[in-house]
C-alpha cells in the first residue's frame, strides 16, 4: 500500500535515474519540476484524507465484524445546547455513540461532557483547541495539545483518553509522531456526513446511508440542530435494516481507556 514512505523512497529512486539522464542525456530541467508536483500533489492529498492512511494508520472501519454493528461518532463537543439533544436521542432508540471531545469544551462544560459518561457512551481526544493551522503545528505542539485534554478529562473523571480523532482528519509525519508516544489509536471514519455544511438533511442522511453496511465508522457533528434530526432519522433507519450503533471500543475490540 503507498504511504509516506513508500512514496518518498519511489520519488528518491526517480529522482536519481532523472539526475543521470540529466547529467548524461541533458533532459529538460522541467522533469525535476514535474516530479516534485506529483510527490507535494500525493502528499497533499495523503494529508487531507485520512482514510488512505498515507501518514499514520487509522481505524477507518471493521470489516471482519460478525455483529451488525456500526459505530456513530460526534466530533466537536461537548456543545451545551446540542449534546444533551443527541444524547436523548440515543437514549430513546438505546444507541450508543462515541464522541471525540474539544479540551477547551470539556473545560467549559464538565457537566455535560460528564452526562455523556453516565449514559455509557465513549469519549475520546479531539485536540485542545481544534485550531485551524493544527496540521502545521509542531510535534511538540501537537503533544501538549493532546496532553491539555487528557489532563482536563482525566482531572474530570480519572479516565485516561486512549482514542484520538485528528482534527480536520488531516495527518502528517509530525502528528504521527505525536499519536505513537503518547501510544494512542488514531480513530478515522468511512462514512462523511458533511454535516457542518450547507447541504441539506435529506443529503446528510442520504449520504450516510447510501451503502451503509455493518462495521462502518460514521462521522457527525454534535454542535448543530440539522445534526440533531438527522440523527433520529438514522437511528430510525438503523432500525429497519437491524444495524446496532456501538462505541468504536466495542466496534474494533479496542480499550478506550488506559
Amino acid at each position: 500500500m503507498l504511504n509516506f514512505k513508500s512514496i518518498n523512497i519511489i520519488t528518491i529512486v526517480v529522482f536519481i535515474g532523472l539526475l543521470v539522464l540529466f547529467l548524461f542525456y541533458s533532459i529538460s530541467p522541467w522533469w525535476f519540476g514535474l516530479l516534485f508536483l506529483i510527490w507535494f500533489s500525493i502528499t497533499a492529498l495523503g494529508s487531507a484524507i485520512i482514510g488512505l492512511n498515507y501518514h499514520v494508520e487509522s481505524l477507518i472501519n471493521n470489516p471482519e465484524i460478525q455483529e451488525n454493528h456500526i459505530a456513530i461518532t460526534f466530533d466537536d463537543g461537548p456543545h451545551p445546547e446540542f449534546t444533551p439533544q443527541v444524547l436523548a436521542i440515543l437514549k430513546q432508540y438505546n444507541a450508543k455513540a462515541t464522541f471525540f471531545c474539544i479540551g477547551k469544551h470539556v473545560k467549559a462544560y464538565p457537566n455535560v461532557f460528564k452526562q455523556i459518561l453516565n449514559e455509557g457512551h465513549t469519549v475520546g481526544n479531539h485536540t485542545y483547541s481544534h485550531n485551524n493551522m493544527f496540521g502545521f503545528f509542531s510535534t511538540k505542539k501537537v503533544i501538549t495539545e493532546l496532553q491539555q485534554t487528557h489532563k482536563i478529562v482525566n482531572d474530570l473523571t480519572g479516565l485516561s483518553l486512549q482514542l484520538y480523532r485528528p482534527a480536520f482528519g488531516v495527518t502528517n509525519p509530525r502528528i504521527k509522531k505525536a499519536v505513537k508516544t503518547l501510544a494512542l489509536y488514531s480513530i478515522g471514519w468511512n462514512k462523511r456526513s458533511f454535516d457542518t455544511t450547507s447541504i441539506s438533511k435529506q443529503q446528510i442522511l442520504n449520504r450516510i446511508t447510501k451503502n451503509l453496511k455493518q462495521g462502518d465508522v460514521i462521522l457527525l457533528h454534535d454542535t448543530s440542530l440539522k445534526t440533531v434530526e438527522v440523527l433520529e432519522q438514522l437511528l430510525l433507519f438503523l432500525q429497519h435494516k437491524n444495524l446496532n450503533a456501538v462505541t468504536i471500543n466495542e466496534l474494533f475490540n479496542i480499550k478506550a481507556y488506559a
